[in-house]
């Protein structure tokens, strides 16, 4: 059964995930879509922290420069496979590329766990156009299409109430998001959306230490 846990920020609700799932489950932890982001990739560290702390037993990977035997080899023994934020269209690239995108829908199709933090929640959706922005169009050019990883029938939009986001939301994402035929969730960084098989529901983790 698809068993998948579509995260804002996975540093915020990772103990309770574990909780769900069990602790030592050996985890890829993909930064693909973090190598735009750079220098200060102190998010990105807090969040491996938090997972390490929850009880998840990682090791970083990234599918870029990768090829599909070379990640179904690498990643044949992994029980979850997380996949980090940052750059969206950075990381659909990459996965396109690779054949990640291909690699993760077998991944869950064979039973194996699925956790998505920020970009890595968004790509699980059908289509990602509505989150196009000015400057990535060098990236969406070369993309061609916003076709996505197609994981779930709807997108997630996350960081909602964020003040950090507030401006990619008030001067962009609302305004392309306004259209009808997108199934949108919105998460603030203490909710994520539980997927299990074809049903899915909001978790809300109230206590950010979790």
């Amino acid at each position: 059964m698809k068993k998948m846990f579509l995260t804002s920020s996975v540093k915020f609700v990772a103990e309770n995930i574990a909780n769900k799932i069990g602790k030592g489950l050996r985890t890829a932890f993909v930064t693909t879509a973090s190598e735009t982001e750079g220098p200060n990739l102190d998010w990105l560290v807090t969040s491996r922290a938090a997972m390490g702390d929850a009880g998840f037993d990682l090791f970083d990977y990234t599918v870029t420069g990768k090829t599909y035997e070379q990640i179904e080899g690498d990643l044949k023994d992994i029980d979850v496979l997380h996949v980090h934020g940052g750059n969206s269209f950075y990381l659909l690239l990459q996965s396109r590329k690779s054949g990640f995108d291909k690699f993760a829908k077998k991944f869950i199709d064979n039973g194996g766990i699925y956790i998505g933090s920020s970009a890595g929640s968004v790509v699980a959706a059908p289509d990602i156009e509505i989150i196009r922005r000015i400057e990535l169009d060098n990236l969406v050019e070369e993309l061609k299409t916003f076709n996505a990883f197609n994981l779930v029938d709807f997108i997630i939009l996350p960081h909602w109430g964020s003040e950090k986001f507030r401006n990619v939301y008030l001067d962009e994402r609302i305004e392309n998001s306004y259209v009808e035929g997108n199934k949108i969730i919105l998460l603030t960084d203490t909710q994520y959306v539980l997927v299990e098989g074809d049903m899915y529901r909001i978790v809300d983790v109230e206590d950010k230490k979790k």
